[in-house]
């Protein structure tokens, strides 16, 4: 699954990142598991898989900073959801920069910066950023969020 390939965790420390991410059950349903070999550019796995795999690889480094870009781009809602979750529980106390074109992606974050044209247009929490109904407000509108 190329997960660690300097083999510096124990398969039990695999299997509990791949239940964090829920692709446990079908990991555990490839021929060879752990072992599975993905294909030149993991053809054989999903778009939203390769996406949880990584952020499986990053639980495993323990990472202080993540940075994703536009790591939800390419996955259905279902999957979106899996990822959202296991960043808020297993990435709390780390600093996540996420960039993102869906409004939703970015709800849960602390703070979020509104970039426009190359320039930030607005910052703060998404709250504070709903209530100033700038330029967040208007993309949440037609996002259908409010």
């Amino acid at each position: 699954m190329n997960l660690d390939m300097l083999q510096e965790h124990t398969d039990e420390a695999i299997w509990e990142v791949l239940e964090t991410v829920q692709l446990r059950a079908t990991v555990a349903s490839l021929p060879g598991q752990l072992h599975y070999e993905c294909t030149d550019q993991g053809d054989n796995l999903s778009v939203g898989q390769k996406q949880l795999l990584c952020l499986a690889r990053a639980l495993l480094r323990k990472t202080q900073i993540l940075i994703l870009d536009e790591a939800t781009a390419a996955v259905d809602p279902g999957t979106e959801r899996q990822m959202q979750a296991a960043l808020g529980s297993w990435f709390a106390q780390c600093t996540v920069l996420l960039i993102a074109h869906r409004l939703r992606s970015v709800l849960d974050c602390a703070r979020v910066l509104v970039m426009d044209e190359g320039q930030v247009a607005e910052s703060g929490s998404p709250a504070q950023l709903l209530a100033q109904k700038g330029l967040f407000y208007r993309l949440a509108q037609e996002s259908g969020l409010v």
